[in-house]
């Protein structure tokens, strides 16, 4: 006969959500690996958001016309180039572009204006998203004439699917002013799509569960319901649609910016940086290659990064341990 387990020490802890989540990410070793290497990537845009603008110590607007087209890890050694303008390690880590700016400093510089730009637009995205997204779920089954609010919002939602995303863009921007605002604000502005989906998707599985029923017989104010109590139960479908989606915001602008309606100088993106080393891809190829690789792992650890988040909020997609 078993004997009953009496001792509390025997019995495994419980994991909390959070950690469990992480766990799962763990597992998934591309995934863990480019979560570290964002985090770092974030650690290297506050850094040269401070050291090329606040305190400049690698200044990325230095005009070296002696210095141009040097080769990476090339040592200083001009005397033609005042010893101001020399490089802060006494070394052209990068090389130097074809005005002989030094293409670290600039590449530091575009690290903090790309994430700026991948982040603030996918923070429109999903306020906009979430609220369209939000509306529809909630008060989809409400009446305006002879159509219901969830199918007017997700005609909307498919009429701006038809268009081509970037092409879209591509008018707007050439429309406006060249800004890295209006970068920002018109990527964001035509991004949203995705996201009201997930929301209104998710708000139609809970608007029907018991706490959301609970809290309406209550005479809890709508607006609590749904801030409260509903977007925090559907906003990790979200998330994880949001890291990917800073990869597109990122690859939109370095695309924009390479065609040149993107972030305009004296303000460096890798975008910008690319399509400056076009000209020289055969005399100097490191202004092509080292932004243009650095877009393609940044992006590529944002897509693993969510999938791995995609498995680990989604009971249905995890893997065995």
């Amino acid at each position: 006969m078993n004997e009953p387990i009496t001792n509390a020490d025997a019995l495994s802890p419980s994991k909390g959500l959070f950690q469990e989540r992480w766990d799962i990410l763990k597992r998934n070793r591309m995934a863990y690996a480019s979560f570290w290497f964002l985090m770092f990537l974030l650690g290297l845009a506050i850094l040269g958001k401070v050291f090329t603008q606040f305190v400049v110590v690698f200044d990325p607007k230095v005009v070296r016309l002696s210095e141009k087209f040097l080769p990476p890890l090339t040592t200083f050694t001009s005397t033609l180039t005042p010893k101001e303008d020399a490089p802060t390690l006494g070394i052209y880590l990068l090389g130097t572009d074809e005005l002989g700016r030094d293409v670290f400093a600039r590449m530091l510089e575009g690290t903090s204006v790309s994430l700026t730009v991948g982040f603030v637009a996918v923070g429109i995205s999903l306020t906009v998203g979430i609220f369209f997204g939000g509306v529809a779920g909630f008060y989809g089954r409400m009446k305006l004439g002879f159509l219901t609010v969830d199918t007017l919002i997700m005609r909307f939602v498919d009429i701006m699917l038809c268009f081509p995303t970037f092409f879209l863009i591509l008018t707007v921007v050439a429309l406006l002013p060249p800004s890295i605002y209006n970068i920002m604000i018109v990527i964001g502005l035509t991004s949203w799509m995705g996201t009201a989906r997930f929301v209104r998707a998710e708000f139609l599985s809970l608007r029907d569960q018991d706490f959301v029923i609970a809290a309406r017989s209550q005479a809890i104010p709508e607006w609590r319901i749904i801030f409260i109590h509903m977007v925090p139960n559907a906003i990790a479908p979200v998330l994880v649609s949001a890291t990917i989606g800073v990869a597109t915001a990122i690859l939109t602008e370095s695309s924009l910016s390479f065609l040149g309606f993107g972030v305009q100088p004296p303000d460096a993106t890798w975008g910008n940086i690319l399509a400056d080393g076009k000209t020289f891809l055969f005399d100097a190829p490191w202004l092509t290659f080292i932004p243009g690789f650095t877009i393609l792992f940044v992006v590529l650890a944002f897509n693993l990064c969510g999938e791995g988040l995609r498995e680990a909020f989604n009971p249905k997609l995890r893997s065995a341990p």
